[in-house]
């Protein structure tokens, strides 16, 4: 006869654990797929860590500059997601809605090239603005912004009302807007651009520095205490479940603690010493002996993904429209049947991803101080990636943009790491389509036990 007595304490304390932590997740509303990706990027960040302070021979815990836990580094992963996370935004809504576009990053290098030769020769010299005119950088971007919602109300037509399936036409369009963006300049590369221009692509200049960063920093902490509370009074008047006092404390609390953690973060990347010197003597300003430190701040393309990121979750969560690109996206027929625009409302999708697409091309343009045909080439690959990897279902009918972007930064990590170690540009390709098919497969898994 088997003794059992010795087994049933420990069935009873895994039994109670796996309670407690139920008990926390449906206090706290948290999204356990949400949690399991920030799991997943903050294992790849230490594992990346480690093996580059392994590869250099060094003591993980001493952080040197060249491993990837470093303020550079992260500083420079976070301008470099930028442009993938704000189109992914977007993605969310495509994919929600059962279509696809794999035109994304030729749209973005043929807007990209657009904007750049309007900077470089059409608005000098054929509207006559000089060089350094503070309308050139507005009027390329209005011309890149009306060109991205013309491709995207194109392709959206094409495929809401004459029925083409979306991949189809966005694979045309994947073709088209490269050889467009060729033929605009003859595959000459256009530069410089503008200087007020290529603050949107980071730098030194292109942050906004130590002061403005923490104020930037403590507007947000009061935004999300501000929305907690107001959440709070909603239930209430509208006699919805609360959740407890000290749930919605921990939750404003740590997602403080994780904004300031990335304002101090972004303080702590020093300008590099050479352009800190020219800045002391443009000032004059005395160099102390131990060295000037001026901190980058957050930069500006990290801001502008941050404030798309926002306005795309009010308009998934908050509107009449995000509603309908859910409902149709759960069901087409139904939605149909319920007196919704389907066509309209595929044609807006990708509209929007149209203007997405311009404001990726023009902060990866202004990184670059130029505007190549090379520009968006395979982002279209990286930005279903992370749309995917997010938790944006093939299936259509759900997505978040907060996932999305947690799954281009998820990426960029993969890749930033690799290069860092020295992975070849092969083997790095062979990594990302692993992570994008395990991605589909864990979300096929998911489905089937909900």
């Amino acid at each position: 006869m088997t003794d059992t007595t010795s087994t049933q304490p420990a069935d009873t304390a895994r039994a109670s654990e796996l309670g407690a932590v139920a008990r926390f997740l449906k206090a706290t509303e948290l999204d356990t797929r949400m949690l399991g990706m920030i799991g997943a990027l903050l294992l790849i960040w230490v594992g990346l860590h480690v093996i580059s302070s392994l590869r250099l021979g060094v003591n993980p815990l001493d952080f040197d500059s060249r491993t990837f836990l470093t303020p550079r580094n992260l500083w420079n992963l976070s301008v470099q997601t930028s442009a993938v996370a704000i189109m992914a935004s977007g993605m969310v809504l495509v994919i929600v809605m059962r279509n696809i576009d794999l035109s994304v990053g030729s749209a973005e290098g043929v807007i990209g090239m657009v904007m750049g030769f309007a900077q470089v020769h059409f608005l000098v010299r054929f509207v006559g603005l000089e060089l350094g005119n503070p309308w050139i950088w507005v009027l390329a971007l209005l011309i890149g912004l009306a060109l991205g919602l013309i491709i995207g109300a194109f392709q959206g037509f094409i495929i809401a009302y004459l029925e083409v399936p979306a991949f189809i036409v966005t694979l045309g369009g994947l073709l088209v807007w490269r050889g467009a963006a060729w033929w605009v300049t003859s595959g000459q590369t256009v530069a410089p651009l503008d200087a007020t221009f290529q603050l949107m692509g980071g730098g030194p200049a292109g942050a906004i520095g130590a002061k403005w960063s923490w104020v930037v920093g403590v507007v947000a902490c009061l935004a999300v205490i501000f929305m907690h509370f107001n959440g709070r009074v909603q239930r209430k008047r509208f006699r919805f479940p609360l959740r407890p006092v000290w749930a919605e404390t921990l939750l404003a609390t740590v997602t403080c603690a994780i904004i300031l953690g990335a304002v101090w973060l972004a303080n702590s990347y020093p300008w590099p010493v050479g352009i800190v010197n020219r800045y002391a003597a443009a000032n004059n300003i005395t160099v102390p002996e131990g060295g000037l430190f001026i901190a980058h701040g957050i930069a500006i393309p990290v801001l502008m993904a941050v404030a798309v990121g926002l306005i795309m979750t009010f308009v998934t969560k908050r509107t009449r429209f995000g509603r309908y690109v859910f409902a149709i996206g759960g069901n087409p027929e139904a939605a149909n049947l319920a007196g919704i625009n389907t066509r309209w409302i595929t044609m807006k999708v990708f509209m929007i991803m149209g203007v997405l697409a311009t404001i990726a091309a023009a902060i990866s343009s202004a990184r670059q101080n130029s505007s190549t045909n090379v520009l968006g080439t395979l982002d279209e690959l990286l930005v279903i990636a992370a749309a995917v990897i997010g938790g944006t279902s093939l299936a259509g009918g759900s997505g978040t943009v907060l996932g999305a972007m947690l799954g281009a930064l998820l990426m960029q990590s993969l890749q930033s790491g690799m290069v860092l170690l020295g992975v070849d540009s092969p083997l790095q390709s062979i990594v990302v389509g692993a992570v994008l098919v395990v991605a589909v497969w864990l979300d096929t898994l998911y489905r089937k036990r909900v």
